[in-house]
């Protein structure tokens, strides 16, 4: 599927918020055709929806496809907004509740599909959002569900992060990601893939201290995570930090430890099924081609047998 042709894009109007006017994207494969399953995906940090083979295989299984772009992420930011700025993941609620009502409204059933800090979002909504009765089962897709650092490192940089984030609002730190990562996906360098540089740099975007004391918060609440629906947990079967691109970024997932996505994953609800997938990067869609397929494989035979 092409992503400029097969998909349109409709503008979601949120109530202003401390930044001003506010909006979200929900995109949609111009193939569905309602009256059966939905997929709706949300995406990770500096990041936005550019995975159109998703809606691709979706249909084959017979879903219909929908995905959305989050306040101050892709297509949904506006011009006088910081970047992928929030003070809580609870921000993202209202978008996710009304994208959710819509899609249910010609849907048989809808699922929930979060990659990354999307994955965090997904959990903590499925415990916390207005329309989580909406959804018949969440799909994680090597969800950022702790910071991959020790102990000691993440205490000291919480600590420091919540000191600064009191004194203002929009300090930041550059340099955080490393570049690695996304050169090891685009086109244009080691990858595959293509999508906006503008919306998903290379080199990131800053990283306000408020965004990362708002992800703790996101993570400690997922300590008493009682998820109702069934979960699938997917991630790669190897992590490594590295600054610079090397060939382990073609078959490591470079961003997250995936020991910290099995530890805190199998703990968010009763019904959560782990899925490890051999020598995937981090976003396991985007791995080569025969690893990628052996994820849609796997994913779609968990939700062919299990009890929704």
């Amino acid at each position: 599927m092409d992503l400029e042709k097969d998909y349109s894009s409709q503008v979601l109007s949120l109530p202003p918020d401390y930044e001003g006017e506010v909006q979200a994207v929900l995109v949609a494969s111009n193939y569905n055709t309602g009256n059966r399953k939905s997929i709706l995906f949300v995406h990770g940090y500096v990041d936005y929806f550019f995975q159109a083979h998703l809606g691709e295989q979706f249909h084959r299984a017979d879903f219909d496809f929908y995905a959305l772009d989050l306040r101050k992420y892709g297509r949904a930011l506006l011009k006088h907004q910081h970047p992928n700025y929030c003070k809580s993941i609870d921000e993202y609620f209202e978008e996710i509740s009304m994208a959710l009502r819509q899609i249910k409204s010609s849907s048989n059933s809808v699922f929930l599909m979060g990659h990354s800090t999307g994955g965090l979002t997904a959990s903590c909504y499925m415990n916390y959002g207005k329309e989580k009765n909406l959804v018949s089962g969440l799909i994680l897709n090597a969800p950022f569900l702790d910071f991959n650092k020790t102990k000691i490192d993440k205490s000291i940089s919480i600590f420091f992060a919540k000191l600064i984030a009191s004194v203002s609002d929009y300090a930041k730190i550059d340099g955080v990601l490393s570049p690695a990562y996304a050169q090891s996906i685009h086109k244009d360098y080691y990858g595959e893939w293509d999508f906006n540089l503008a919306w998903k740099p290379i080199k990131g975007f800053s990283t306000y201290f408020k965004w990362v004391v708002a992800i703790a918060r996101a993570q400690k609440r997922l300590e008493k995570s009682d998820i109702q629906v069934p979960v699938l947990v997917m991630h790669s079967s190897r992590s490594i930090k590295i600054s610079k691109f090397t060939k382990e970024a073609m078959y490591h997932d470079i961003v997250l430890n995936i020991e910290d996505i099995q530890r805190v994953g199998e703990k968010l609800g009763n019904k959560v099924t782990l899925i490890q997938i051999d020598d995937a990067v981090h976003d396991i869609f985007l791995s080569p081609k025969a690893v990628r397929e052996e994820a849609f494989k796997k994913m779609f035979s968990w939700l062919d047998t299990s009890k929704f």
